[in-house]
């Protein structure tokens, strides 16, 4: 993290008074200001609070925890938690630049499976986005089937969309519908940029600032679901 400090008409940035004797040099106020500071970034450090871990060449990057999202729960939500389906959610910090978190406990077993069956008898093989036209397209890149699901389609999809909002900060207006996917054994969705190319897509909507992977099942044993391939910083 770096800052920017400006200073006008030459000015001293540090002590500088109106005496020819005293310019440049710093007030013992600010000394001991500074020293003070030292000395809470060094508690700091010791507690634990602060990390400073070691650069990659580009210098040390001062890391905070990831203040935990607050927000009201529902009575829904609150319901799922007395009745022991819904752990404490919790995050997990895998990178800041770019960012990626793990959202612990997100989803409960019961809306896992909500989600499984409002989707199932809906769903198609998977498409992409035609560059050229801005409509969808067969490919080979992308073997699975899906469904969208509308925006505020019911009480329990409104309470998981407003959920996604408060972990990311992201208004519930400015969000997609939940797509539902499914893989079976040996299908696919090769490696990609998921952003947008054609003028159509990029006029309606925008590009994408942020998505949210929640998977609806625990996988099996020798399943592969993906790796978490990010360089920490």
């Amino acid at each position: 993290m770096a800052s920017r400090t400006a200073g006008r008409g030459g000015r001293p940035l540090l002590g500088g008074g109106a005496g020819a004797g005293r310019r440049g040099k710093p007030s013992k106020a600010i000394l001991a200001a500074l020293l003070l500071a030292s000395v809470a970034l060094l508690l700091l450090l010791a507690l634990g609070a602060l990390s400073l871990p070691a650069g990659s060449g580009r210098g040390a990057v001062l890391s905070l925890p990831l203040p935990r999202p607050r927000f009201r729960r529902s009575a829904f939500e609150s319901r799922l938690e007395k009745r022991g389906e819904k752990g404490e959610p919790w995050t997990e910090v895998l990178s800041w630049e770019p960012r990626a978190f793990i959202y612990h406990n997100f989803l409960s077993k019961e809306e896992c499976q909500y989600l499984i069956s409002l989707a199932k008898p809906h769903m198609k093989k998977s498409t992409v986005v035609d560059s050229a036209t801005g409509g969808s397209k067969d490919s080979r890149v992308r073997t699975s089937s899906g469904t969208f699901l509308k925006r505020g389609q019911d009480k329990i999809v409104r309470t998981i969309e407003k959920r996604i909002s408060d972990f990311t900060f992201i208004p519930v207006e400015n969000g997609e519908g939940l797509q539902v996917l499914h893989y079976e054994v040996g299908q696919k969705y090769e490696p990609h940029f998921d952003y947008f190319h054609d003028d159509f897509n990029t006029k309606n909507g925008g590009q994408r600032i942020a998505t949210v992977l929640m998977y609806l099942y625990v996988l099996q044993r020798y399943a592969y679901f993906f790796t978490y391939n990010v360089q920490h910083r």
